[in-house]
Parts: structure tokens; C-alpha cells; sequence
């Protein structure tokens, strides 16, 4: 059985007037979640805001089962739906955030090493293994979408001015199409939930060279804030970072 430590960070960034992300960790380290909010500084923030809160409301009233794989798919189904309905409700009753809506990211922890993954938007998931880092969702969003059709290289894309528009969010209908990923975890293994204001300045691998280059999620959530906030962060930035041990070498 792996055990782990996480570590989360967030930082405004050096272009933002305020922080229009939220993250959550669940008490008992099962459930993570990062979300990027959209629609002004009012309504963005209000729309991480919401669905971190209807995650980790639902995380109180209804635990995923972590020894059902099917279960916890089901959960996390559960978790983004509410969350969507909860910005999709405020938008339309307040108008002063109509419009508003977020990205988010969620990853709960089974038992037998398994790791479940719900995203919508264009935040993301990271596997750092054997100094490798290898993304484990696929952005909602236009540019990346040309890049996935072979119009754009990756290069290009980072680059575009329309990089920053994304083709799926919670709260703009009252349902929303959520992708899922399942990850099998080794000792060693890091995973790195982000908004798009980490990989928008540092490039895959030097995600990866940041995690490989610390032993501790602390530390790791420190250099990788650091660097971003060094390559100029125009954007928010929110990472939650996880490490994985051997049962018998610590950790958890």
C-alpha cells in the first residue's frame, strides 16, 4: 500500500489584482481540488469559491467509498454536477455575476493505489514519473483543441492570443460534460493539480525538473510558485501537490 503527503499554494500572481482561484484538500488527504474562476474578479472568484464549497460540502454529507472504483467515478460525477449547478444557479439569479463560471480539477485517492480524475476546463493534471511528466487530462479550450487536430504545435499554442479561451466551464449551463481519468500509482510518483496560470509560464518539463529536484510537496509547491512568479505570472496561479512512498519508507 502507497502512502503519501500533499502541499497546496496559491498566489495572485504578478498581473491580477486578486485571486480569482480556490483549492481544497480534504481532511483526510482523499479528495483534492483546484478551480479557476472566470467572469471578473467579482464573479470569478465567486465561482471557484462556490465549487470548492459544494465539493467539500458533498465530501461531509457523502464520502466516495475509496475501496470502489466505481463508487468514487460516481462520486466525483456527483461533486462536479453539484458545483455546476451551484455557479449555474447564482449566475442566474444574481446579475451582478451573470456569466460567471470556473474551471476545476478534482482527484480523490482510492485505497489500492488508484487515483480517479474529474476536470472540466483547462486546469490541469500532472503525472511526474521517473522524471517524466506526462498530462493526464486534455484542456477544454480552442487552442488546444487545434493542437489535438494538428493545426497548431504545442509551441504555437503556448503563444496565441487566444489561449485563454476555453470551450467548457462549470456554470454557464445547468449540465456540463465532465471528463474522467483513472491513474495507477508506484512509489515515487508526484501528482500536480494546477490552474493554467503554472503551465501558461513553465513548460512541462520543468514541472517535472521542479518536483524531482525536492524530496517534500511543501517545498515543491514553493519552487513551483517561485518559478512562476519569476517567468512573470500574468495569470493567477494554484498548484496541489502529492508525493508517494512505500508504505514501509514514511510519508502519509
Amino acid at each position: 500500500m502507497l502512502k503519501w503527503r500533499v502541499a497546496a499554494k496559491t498566489h495572485e500572481g504578478k498581473a491580477r489584482p486578486k485571486n480569482e482561484d480556490n483549492w481544497f484538500v480534504s481532511p483526510d488527504e482523499r479528495v483534492f481540488v483546484v478551480a479557476d474562476g472566470m467572469g471578473g474578479a467579482l464573479g470569478g472568484a465567486r465561482a471557484s469559491k462556490l465549487t470548492v464549497e459544494a465539493i467539500e460540502q458533498l465530501w461531509r454529507d457523502r464520502r466516495p467509498h475509496t475501496t470502489d472504483r466505481e463508487s468514487i467515478k460516481q462520486w466525483l460525477q456527483d461533486a462536479v454536477s453539484l458545483a455546476n449547478r451551484s455557479v449555474y444557479t447564482v449566475a442566474e439569479q444574481d446579475a451582478s455575476v451573470r456569466g460567471m463560471g470556473t474551471t476545476v480539477v478534482v482527484a480523490v485517492q482510492a485505497d489500492d493505489n488508484h487515483m480517479q480524475i474529474a476536470h472540466v476546463g483547462d486546469s490541469r493534471a500532472y503525472l511526474v514519473r521517473d522524471s517524466k511528466p506526462v498530462l493526464l487530462t486534455q484542456d477544454h479550450s480552442v487552442v488546444q483543441e487545434m493542437v489535438r487536430a494538428g493545426r497548431l504545435t504545442e509551441e504555437q499554442a503556448r503563444i496565441n492570443p487566444y489561449k485563454n479561451l476555453i470551450t467548457r466551464c462549470l456554470g454557464h449551463d445547468d449540465k456540463v460534460e465532465i471528463d474522467q481519468t483513472p491513474v495507477e500509482l508506484r512509489p515515487n510518483d508526484w501528482i500536480v493539480l494546477c490552474t493554467d496560470g503554472l503551465p501558461t509560464v513553465l513548460r512541462d518539463e520543468q514541472i517535472s525538473g521542479v518536483v524531482d529536484t525536492v524530496d517534500d510537496p511543501e517545498r515543491a509547491c514553493g519552487e513551483l510558485v517561485n518559478q512562476t512568479l519569476d517567468g512573470g505570472a500574468p495569470d493567477n496561479v494554484t498548484v496541489v501537490v502529492v508525493r508517494y512512498f512505500d508504505s514501509d519508507n514514511g510519508g502519509g
